[in-house]
């Protein structure tokens, strides 16, 4: 399979670009870590990524045209911001905000410091989730894949009760309570991190009061009429995620986008000014992409190989592809069980980006592969 890119290149900065139009996006890009990292941020030839992992030495200027792409220009670090304050005051201005908004330290999410990557491990408390349905349907298996995932490393578990996979059935709220809550109260009680995977409000305000830190919604607060509303007042962080179209079982019917990193980028932004709205405050808001929730493989891979530009919201990131449909279909087809390599593969390229939180189904082996990365990042 050709995967196209999803920008096309332009060989030099645009000129005259109409501020008030909007439609620029930058790309962080020529990352560097370590001492590398520190050097160059020094000599003003790069700027920190989001709490100081890396810091990037060239940007990607984008630019949406009207209906159909985008075009984008790499330039170093230095030069985008010296092409924008000699343009017009108000694009050195716009400029100067998201470049700041990248490098602004993340506050802590559900309680951890993202000072480092953090592991999200999946308790599926469902007959028919698409990879492990049925593993752990029932409350002491459930309880049991937690303490073990968070033995294994993982640092949150997500806990969920409904499958949200391409033609799943829907679960009522009082079934997925059911399903889930004593298993939020149980591993909660163990001093665990837990995030709730809901789309219905219900399940969300009861699921906090029962020990949940985290709402992990793949709606992003879209599903229920009442979820602004209840996660405002609970208190809990959260995990907005895009998907396109509101229903998963129709979501890969047709996936389109004029530009899906750009498009996926808008809808996350917008969601965060409507939870800003509800009276969310932007702290408690880490975003996630949604690979393969409404998009194509194609789709996937180019918001993967973008990832990079949400840094721009200045928001904890998450990264959800662990055995996902797209990572066999980029490849031979092999079932769910057999993504692992994929899966790690996907992964390892969202922490090159600077992705903060990895959901994963294969917890121990995505922390010996997070070791190798750190180990090496650490002296680059």
């Amino acid at each position: 399979m050709t995967i196209s890119s999803a920008f096309t290149r332009s060989p030099a900065l645009p000129r005259g670009f109409d501020v008030s139009g909007g439609g620029l996006y930058l790309l962080p890009a020529g990352l560097v870590w370590g001492e590398q990292a520190a050097a160059a941020v020094i000599s003003g030839n790069a700027w920190p990524l989001a709490d100081g992992w890396a810091a990037f030495t060239a940007l990607g200027v984008i630019t949406r045209r009207a209906a159909d792409g985008a075009d984008m220009a790499v330039a170093p670090f230095a030069e985008v911001v010296e092409w924008a304050e000699g343009e017009d005051p108000r694009l050195a201005r716009l400029v100067a905000g998201i470049i700041h908004r990248m490098g602004a330290k993340r506050r802590p999410w559900g309680g951890l410091e993202l000072d480092r990557p953090r592991l999200m491990g999946i308790v599926n408390v469902t007959p028919d989730s698409f990879s492990d349905g049925g593993e752990a349907f029932g409350t002491e298996a459930a309880v049991a894949r937690g303490l073990a995932l968070a033995g294994a490393g993982a640092d949150i578990i997500d806990v969920g009760g409904e499958s949200t996979r391409p033609g799943a059935d829907p679960v009522g709220p009082e079934e997925e309570a059911r399903r889930v809550l004593p298993v939020v109260r149980a591993l909660a009680e163990k001093g665990l991190v837990v995030s709730i995977d809901t789309r219905h409000a219900a399940v969300m305000g009861t699921a906090v009061e029962a020990g949940a830190r985290i709402i992990n919604d793949v709606t992003a607060l879209l599903g229920d009429p009442e979820s602004l509303r209840v996660a405002a007042k609970s208190g809990a962080d959260l995990c907005l995620m895009h998907m396109q179209g509101d229903d998963p079982r129709t979501m890969q019917a047709a996936p389109a986008y004029a530009c899906a990193p750009l498009d996926v980028f808008d809808h996350l932004a917008g969601r965060v000014r409507d939870c800003e709205a509800a009276g969310i405050p932007r702290d408690r808001i880490c975003l996630d992409p949604g690979i393969g929730f409404g998009k194509t493989p194609e789709h996937c891979a180019q918001v993967l190989g973008s990832l990079a530009l949400l840094h721009g919201l200045g928001l904890p990131l998450l990264l959800g592809v662990s055995r996902k449909s797209f990572v066999a279909r980029l490849s031979k087809g092999e079932a769910a069980s057999a993504r692992l390599p994929g899966t790690l593969a996907a992964n390892l390229a969202g922490l090159g980006a600077g992705m903060h939180i990895l959901r994963v189904h294969d917890v121990a082996e995505t922390a010996q592969a997070l070791a190798v990365w750190t180990a090496v990042r650490a002296d680059c």
